[in-house]
């Protein structure tokens, strides 16, 4: 997925105005939020005015009468317990939305990257795709609990201290005021070098995602053909890359975040001592302003620093928010034609004259036309890379044709909503995806429809109920990830009794017996028998003794149909068909040999 480097000023407003209006739904909460949020801010700015009244007022002038003394004491000390109660609901409120919409971003890039076609994955790496869904999504995280946090409640803290500086000397508040210029300044140059730096470290992160994915996915590989020194070389220089966009970033921080502010706050406190210093020589000072301007200085720098602080999350949400944006936003290639709610009845499929190509450019299909009527078996043979593949992946919709049609009960795929067509169509593959959970679980697939007694009328009807009742804990057996405790045959009856568990109308096998022994082989050609009663079966074939029975074989190389016929018929016609079925058989015999 190619990267942008450089985001202008206008592309991060553009990315911080759509992170905002996830907020909308939320407006209630932000709103009782920033009413405790104001209260904080009062309570905050209220302390010093009472300090100065308290010096000014009665410490200064020596009246020191219990009674005033005690209500301004109640007074100081129970504004620091409410602000302390005001300040815990504010953040607490923030914090709870900022959560609730970081769910819904999290869920929004998940539920989009499911819809892609397999087209969408062909390109871009499983560790980069992961990257966007958990780090970049935590980066937003960071942004919305702490940055957004961080800012509100500064900003307003900062407009209640000028308002105070403004209410005890005018004069100097407005020199204060051009303390403003000079942050924008260090804030704009910041953002303009970091966000450079970001981007180069989301990318390394990404490529350390998919690296690692690859070597965990790979693992049985690299270790027989001892890869692993090459692997951790590649390793360690994304990681080495990594490292130098992180010192990069550390020397921007340093340099324009806790440093440059530190200068501006000792130049503005130097600045009021100064006026208060010249001030005296001329009038009387009073000391509890002077206190009151220092300490408010120090509270007016304190926020700024923490906004500065926090500046370099928020570049990092902004950068991740962008790539997040990227996937959400990003089309299928080709054109999806909106859906009609039409219903799939019989599952008679036919091609006409379907042309395809992967890459834009080289065509894997060319021409292909076939029917499959209800109740028949059409078998797909050839050489790796004949295409046979492609085919179903079409009738799936996993990928999109522009070329030819497809249709199903004489209506074009692209009638039917993806659902319908994934709902009638069982696909079985050679390699079956098993889930981490239970057995019964990876049978029902969470279809709630189906009962215990619907799971095990499938799992006996494919001949895996025996297998599955021998287990430690029979249909509630736990497995592993992909199922790695059970051997390929096992995982290949979960996959049938998955399939005839759904009912499909239409059957589509890849190989579907391939991974299974001869013993078993023989229970789930009669399994497999029962199961195309009726129905519309697609199989594609490497041993041709699976399909000998077919009532239909086609026979592909390089992306054509180039014979079709029964069995016998392909055989007696003695083309590419009878060179497979002779090469195959006399592989057979060869295994059979003792000698061999």
């Amino acid at each position: 997925m190619e990267e942008r480097t450089v985001q202008t000023g206008r592309e991060q407003r553009k990315v911080l105005l759509r992170l905002l209006s996830y907020a909308g739904p939320h407006k209630k909460a932000i709103a009782a939020a920033f009413l405790f949020l104001l209260l904080t801010t009062l309570g905050e700015i209220s302390g010093p005015v009472l300090i100065k009244i308290f010096i000014d007022d009665y410490l200064a002038p020596r009246d020191l009468r219990f009674a005033p003394l005690f209500l301004l004491g109640v007074a100081y000390v129970g504004i620091q317990v409410a602000k302390s109660i005001f300040s815990y609901v504010q953040l607490y409120k923030f914090q709870e939305i900022a959560l609730k919409i970081i769910h819904d971003i999290r869920v929004e890039i998940f539920s989009k990257v499911q819809s892609f076609g397999l087209a969408f994955f062909d390109k871009t790496p499983a560790g980069s795709i992961i990257s966007r869904v958990t780090n970049d999504t935590e980066a937003i995280k960071d942004m919305f609990v702490t940055v957004f946090v961080t800012f509100i409640q500064s900003g307003v803290l900062i407009l209640g201290i000028m308002g105070a500086m403004y209410f005890l000397n005018v004069k100097l508040a407005i020199f204060c005021t051009f303390i403003f210029p000079v942050i924008f300044v260090i804030i704009a140059a910041y953002r303009k070098y970091s966000t450079i730096v970001y981007h180069d470290l989301r990318e390394r992160l990404s490529q350390l995602n998919t690296k690692l994915n690859e070597s965990l996915q790979g693992m049985n590989i690299i270790q027989h053909f001892r890869q692993e020194h090459r692997l951790r070389k590649e390793f360690q220089d994304i990681n080495s890359k990594h490292y130098q966009a992180g010192m990069k970033n550390i020397k921007i921080d340093a340099l324009l975040l806790h440093p440059a502010t530190n200068l501006v706050y000792i130049a503005a406190l130097a600045l009021v001592l100064g006026y208060f210093g010249i001030t005296s020589l001329n009038s009387p000072v009073e000391i509890g302003v002077l206190y009151a301007f220092v300490n408010y200085l120090g509270r007016f720098f304190r926020p700024v620093m923490d906004m500065m602080m926090h500046l370099s999350l928020y570049q990092q949400a902004i950068v991740s928010a962008s790539r997040v944006f990227a996937v959400i936003d990003k089309e299928e290639s080709a054109p999806v034609q909106t859906a009609q709610e039409e219903v799939i009845k019989e599952g008679e499929i036919e091609f006409k004259n379907v042309y395809f190509s992967y890459d834009g450019r080289k065509e894997v299909l060319k021409n292909i036309s076939f029917t499959a009527k209800k109740g028949e078996t059409v078998a797909l043979v050839g050489h790796t890379g004949s295409g046979k593949s492609t085919i179903i992946n079409l009738l799936m919709r996993f990928y999109e044709f522009e070329r030819g049609k497809i249709l199903i009960d004489g209506k074009s795929i692209k009638s039917y909503s993806k659902d319908e067509l994934r709902r009638k169509i069982g696909l079985v593959l050679q390699d079956p995806f098993i889930f981490y959970g239970t057995i019964a679980d990876n049978i029902r697939l969470y279809n709630t429809e189906l009962t215990n007694t619907d799971i095990e009328k499938a799992a006996k009807f494919v001949q895996a109920h025996q297998f599955i009742e021998n287990l430690k804990d029979g249909y509630d057996h736990l497995v592993s990830e992909k199922g790695l405790t059970l051997s390929s045959g096992q995982r290949q009856l979960v996959a049938f009794a998955r399939t005839m568990a759904h009912n499909p109308q239409i059957l589509v096998l890849d190989e579907a017996t391939a991974s299974i022994d001869t013993e078993t082989e023989e229970a789930i050609h009669s399994a497999l028998a029962k199961m195309r009663k009726g129905r519309t079966t697609i199989a594609i074939a490497h041993r041709l003794s699976t399909i000998q029975d077919a009532d239909q074989i086609l026979v592909l190389h390089h992306g054509k149909i180039v014979e079709r016929g029964t069995h016998h018929q392909l055989l007696a016609e003695k083309g590419l068909y009878y060179k497979m079925y002779l090469l195959q058989n006399d592989l057979k015999e060869k295994r059979e040999d003792p000698v061999y």
